[in-house]
């Protein structure tokens, strides 16, 4: 999750890279990647509410939409904390195979788990394993030097992007084509997850993390880790590591990178609008499925619900590549520009509630993705840019925590059968609703950004003449 630039912790050289062991970073970094292609390869997801939905499940609309989803969410924030410490405590590979241990317990009992208890419990492990997802992403900067944060981070993320679009599409062809039964499709998934679990175990074992297992920074100025790569276990050339810092080493290391983190009005801005949009953005992908469901039955008609799923996340992968292309004045312009993209998803969750035609939900579904990918990406960029990479993992880790506590507070109101428990058409308002409302909280706040900072700086122009 980390971007390549940092706060300028010593290291050694480039040089000393290139030479000394491209084997011994290529090894950790391709395991972990197969790991990440194969536990995403899963051509069952896309389908996953018509399967609930099935006559043999025997599970009603209301239970699976109003009972059993929001299990995920409040499983996935009870689990995050913990697992943040965990991972950095555990160092990283124990909770990678905790993933991909409980990526296998969900998808055999989608398989083979009947009513509703059981069902909302499969959802708990289905929680766990995506809040372990901080290890497979954090895992690899033990491992690798700072100088290839870069190169290793875009061939992880590449890889689950990959995966998931070979499984999207798999999917399809195979629900389409070949007209395979649904519980075939979860039948490859459990699959390719025990071939990702697999690989996990192979991965070397990391000998530092950042708070319970620390290295200083002028440690590693000259402390060279490499990969033995016959046996694949991590060694050093230097067997002294600085002692962890204690309990309350920890806590002041976390509240002053997080008074630095968010000090700067541009780092709470891009920060605020992540968690807010990312709250958003969970609930309409968790409950896309089943707005489609209600559109067009998919019990009446063929659904493209894979390729779908496939075609936004290809196209927002170009997004991706062109946010990192685009050239403007974010500190002036960055408000308005969210204001602006963030009602362009209001208006595409709103016709994908309104328009009750499935192309155009598909449509509108794709476009909702894109745009969300595109700003997200911006805002990993603006974030990333100054931040030093425990700085961007503590910033990261305290805005999915934000986003998740306000996706559980708008589960429970809106979602949950003891709550309102709305229909799913009245949920994709109040989503539309609630974009809107982020539009308008950074128009507000963009054009008095704006205005300040003209009038500073015509009172500086003011100003020179005098100086002269």
């Amino acid at each position: 999750m980390a971007g390549p630039r940092g706060g300028r912790p010593a290291r050694r050289s480039a040089r000393a890279d290139s030479s000394g062991g491209g084997c011994c970073w290529a090894l950790p970094t391709g395991l972990l990647c197969a790991y990440g292609f194969f536990c995403s390869v899963r051509p069952s997801e896309p389908f996953l509410t018509p399967y609930l939905l099935e006559p043999h499940k025997n599970l009603s609309e209301t239970q699976v939409f109003n009972k059993i989803y929001p299990v995920w969410t409040y499983s996935y924030l009870a689990l995050l904390f913990p697992v943040f410490l965990a991972t950095d405590y555990l160092r990283y590979k124990p909770v990678v195979l905790l993933q991909g241990l409980s990526l296998i317990i969900t998808w055999f009992m989608l398989l083979y788990a009947q009513g509703l208890r059981a069902t909302q419990l499969l959802e708990f492990f289905y929680g766990m394993g995506t809040a372990t997802d901080i290890a497979y992403y954090s895992y690899i900067y033990s491992i690798v030097d700072i100088n290839l944060y870069q190169k290793v981070t875009s061939y992880c993320r590449s890889a689950t992007l990959v995966g998931y679009t070979v499984g999207s599409v798999s999917g399809q062809v195979l629900v389409s084509v070949a007209g395979w039964p649904l519980f075939n499709l979860n039948v490859i998934s459990l699959t390719s997850i025990s071939i990702a679990f697999g690989t996990a175990w192979f991965l070397p074992m990391p000998q530092k993390s950042l708070f319970f297992h620390h290295v200083s920074s002028q440690q590693l100025s000259w402390e060279m880790k490499v990969m033995d790569c016959k046996s694949g276990s991590a060694v050093q050339d230097h067997p002294s590591v600085q002692r962890a810092p204690g309990p309350g080493e920890r806590s002041a290391l976390l509240f002053g990178l997080e008074e630095v983190c968010y000090s700067s009005q541009t780092m709470l801005c891009w920060s605020v609008w992540w968690a807010l949009s990312s709250c958003g953005y969970f609930q309409v992908i968790n409950y896309a499925q089943g707005l489609w469901e209600m559109v067009l039955p998919s019990h009446s008609t063929e659904i493209y619900n894979g390729a779908v799923e496939a075609a936004s996340t290809l196209l927002g992968a170009v997004a991706v590549f062109v946010a990192g292309h685009i050239k403007m004045s974010w500190a002036m312009w960055g408000e308005v520009a969210l204001a602006l993209f963030s009602f362009l998803i209001a208006a595409a969750v709103y016709i994908m509630d309104t328009v009750r035609n499935i192309w155009v939900c598909y449509a509108s579904y794709v476009v909702f993705r894109i745009i969300y990918m595109l700003l997200i990406t911006t805002a990993t960029f603006q974030i990333a840019t100054n931040l030093s990479v425990e700085r961007y993992a503590l910033v990261f880790g305290v805005n999915t925590f934000i986003a998740l506590a306000l996706q559980t507070l708008l589960t429970l109101i809106v979602v949950d059968a003891s709550g309102l428990g709305l229909d799913i058409f009245t949920q994709f308002m109040i989503y539309a609703s609630y974009f809107a409302a982020i539009s308008l909280v950074f128009l507000g706040s963009g054009i008095y950004s704006i205005i300040r900072a003209y009038r500073r700086q015509e009172q500086m122009q003011s100003r020179s003449p005098e100086s002269q």
